[in-house]
């Protein structure tokens, strides 16, 4: 069996092969990956089609309508989870896949899991809030926070559908078990990585990009040591209950502006009973955040103690040393992915 003969049914890479065997590889892979990339570019620009399709309708329509916060989430969301990710699914699944090897995850493993990544989000998280404040300071203005406007101004309920089990769902089947599925035969730490990278580039925004593809390396590691998605979106559910609804429930009980009126009062017996009046939320968000100061301090220490085991297998066709960035990212379907999500991080940025 000649090396192209192995390259084609999926054999990995073999010592002493010769420069145009793996000059082969690479030709391949870049193939591989451009088509991979252009149906996420393609399902991005239908998902994109089909909300500015309905914005305009509702536009001519009744325009009043997209002022509540309400619905004009559900407007946007609506069309991306009905048609324009069924659709992105549809493209991907042209691609030919192989699923990675079963394995069971015990309850307490996934338990730790779930604390380890608290600590990867909340910690690249910073990251991404020091960037976008950093720019703000530079262009004169504050970054504008898309996802915290939402998640403050919408019914809980709603943000409860869309963020809790809307995102996982669509979200963990299209960037871990599609993107993964497919990128796996060439290595379970190219699968990792570019599953990472493509779903922080889908986000749109510099400060979730930030923490997006942390955690999103971190999923995609769960899911390719598991092959089962159950994991990731039990996993990705929490996350999002967790920062999407509770916190923003927690926050809207503290009432700042009579906790500041309180303050101003000159009688000392009103100022108390001002106070204990708004002291119930107080603590009751000062108790979420210390529990959630712990789980990231937990979740750095079970990082630092179980660093080793994140570590992925070499398995599926192994690419010439070198050359893994450029047959995977430096091809045009992937370009053309990634030009369009870098245009909008850096027009949301300067908005």
């Amino acid at each position: 069996m000649d090396g192209t003969q192995m390259i084609q049914n999926g054999y990995p890479e073999a010592p002493g092969w010769d420069p145009g065997t793996q000059k082969e590889i690479v030709r391949q892979g870049r193939r591989f990956f451009s088509r991979l990339g252009l149906m996420y570019f393609l399902g991005t620009l239908i998902i994109y089609g089909v909300q500015l399709a309905v914005l305009l309708i509702l536009e001519l329509i009744e325009p009043d309508m997209l002022n509540n916060a309400n619905f004009s989430l559900a407007a946007t969301m609506l069309p991306m989870y009905l048609i324009g990710m069924p659709a992105m699914i549809l493209l991907i699944r042209t691609v030919p896949a192989q699923q990675p090897a079963q394995h069971k995850m015990s309850a307490g493993k996934w338990t730790l899991g779930v604390i380890m990544c608290y600590s990867v989000m909340y910690c690249s998280n910073l990251v991404g809030v020091f960037l976008t404040v950093l720019i703000g300071l530079l262009k004169g203005g504050a970054v504008e926070n898309t996802l915290q406007e939402i998640t403050d101004s919408v019914n809980p309920v709603i943000a409860a559908v869309f963020m809790v089990i809307c995102a996982p769902l669509f979200e963990e089947y299209i960037f871990r078990k599609l993107l993964v599925d497919r990128a796996v035969r060439y290595g379970q730490g190219v699968a990792v990585v570019l599953s990472g990278f493509v779903f922080g580039l889908f986000h749109g925004n510099l400060s979730q990009f930030a923490y997006a593809t942390t955690l999103g390396l971190f999923f995609a590691f769960i899911y390719v040591r598991t092959g089962k998605l159950r994991y990731t979106v039990l996993m990705h559910m929490t996350v999002n209950f967790m920062g999407g609804v509770v916190a923003p429930a927690l926050l809207n009980l503290v009432d700042l502006d009579a906790m500041e009126a309180a303050l101003m009062l000159q009688d000392e017996e009103e100022m108390m009973a001002a106070l204990m009046r708004v002291l119930p939320g107080l603590l009751l968000l000062m108790g979420y955040l210390c529990c959630l100061f712990g789980l990231v301090v937990a979740g750095i220490v079970l990082l630092i103690v179980f660093r080793k085991k994140f570590r992925t297998q070499p398995c599926g066709i192994a690419l010439p040393a070198g050359k893994k960035f450029s047959t995977v990212a430096l091809n045009a379907g992937m370009l053309l992915f990634i030009l369009f999500w870098v245009a909008m991080i850096i027009w949301q940025l300067f908005q």
